[in-house]
């Protein structure tokens, strides 16, 4: 067992070190505080190199992506994160065990919120996401794919198609009708992917993890600060992240609520973050990115309704799940809010206009 003083002891600390606790249950990684005689807080992180297999690449895109944005603030030590390197000049450190451990400032005098339940809370997220993307919106060094295929319709199409040829958990007969859905809008995707592809819409720099959880808020004044949890940071459209965050904060209910009548677009709670979003991000947008702006939710509410499926299909080998048929329940959830979307999206459209 990894000694954890001795792996904070390679880290280029001020002060010496006082203490190290455990700090939250992290899903993926494992997080510390370092406290020091006579210097800075910090925070440690067992980075799990099973969910990201180049952490060497993931921090380099970190890196990367914190000193840009560095360069364009008042306060470069608050307003994003800072890396510290170890002893020898590296991003991370390696031990005996082969895990990989990172470690960056800890930023005082902060907050974070766990859900949007106010409309002032979804607009400070899109205000959150939106500065962060348009702090980098001209950032344009090549961002290494820690996650492949992340977020690419076509790639998680060739998964899906590999999936209904094995049938491995024997499922594929009794969702004859969500296999119809997810057909039935296969190429309206696809479109939609292409023009990503074709560069009609730029790639950006994107958080990747949009939940409201991942901004910091100034404990003083309230407002947003920063972004933080920067692991998933990657090359991609901006629309994704838009996307992902219209998911989980406008949706009337959880994602996976047995109640499909409950689910549902919440148009005030898109309004407030789009409000929020465009409100950073309007003058950086492409004419292209304006125009598909209101699909994103849309496109990324339908990728998690097939991933979702996929894994019921496979014998559910990747969610965790909590009762035998809860993928499928997740499934016919998220459908339902896609729907719900779909036939709201010529208001959300007008959402949009009316914030440019």
């Amino acid at each position: 067992m990894t000694d954890i003083k001795t792996v904070a002891a390679q880290f280029a600390l001020e002060g010496r070190i006082a203490s190290i606790k455990p700090l939250g249950d992290g899903f993926i990684n494992d997080t510390f505080v370092i406290r020091t005689h006579g210097g800075p807080r910090y925070i440690l992180q067992r980075k799990n190199h099973h969910v990201f297999p180049d952490v060497p690449a993931m921090m380099d895109n970190i890196v990367a992506v914190t000193e840009h944005i560095k360069k364009k603030v008042a306060d470069p030590l608050r307003e994003t994160l800072t890396v510290i390197d170890t002893k020898d000049g590296k991003h991370y450190y390696k031990d005996a065990e082969g895990c990989f451990w990172a470690v960056c400032l800890f930023i005082e005098d902060t907050v974070t919120h766990d859900v949007a339940d106010t409309l002032e809370l979804a607009r400070q997220g899109g205000i959150g996401i939106g500065h962060f993307q348009a702090l980098l919106a001209d950032f344009t060094r090549p961002l290494a794919e820690v996650i492949k295929g992340f977020h690419n319709i076509r790639w998680r199409f060739i998964q899906w198609d590999e999936s209904l040829q094995k049938d491995a958990a024997g499922r594929k007969a009794e969702v004859a009708e969500e296999i119809a859905f997810i057909e039935g809008q296969r190429e309206r995707m696809l479109d939609f992917w292409s023009r990503v592809e074709s560069g009609e819409i730029p790639m950006r720099v994107t958080h990747n993890d949009t939940k409201l959880s991942n901004i910091l808020f100034d404990k003083k004044s309230g407002k947003v600060l920063c972004a933080i949890d920067l692991d998933t940071v990657m090359s991609s459209t901006s629309l994704n992240d838009v996307g992902d965050a219209i998911r989980s904060y406008a949706n009337a209910t959880v994602e996976d609520d047995p109640d499909y009548a409950k689910v549902g677009i919440r148009l005030d709670m898109f309004e407030a973050y789009m409000e929020g979003y465009l409100s950073e991000r309007a003058a950086s947008l492409s004419d292209s990115e304006k125009q598909w702006l209101a699909f994103a939710p849309l496109y990324i509410t339908y990728e998690q309704v097939l991933r979702f499926l996929m894994d019921y299909i496979d014998g559910d080998t990747y969610y965790k799940i909590k009762y035998p048929a809860h993928n499928l329940v997740r499934t016919r959830s998220q459908m339902a809010l896609f729907r719900s979307m779909d036939a709201n999206y010529a208001k959300m459209q007008e959402i949009v206009k009316k914030y440019l």
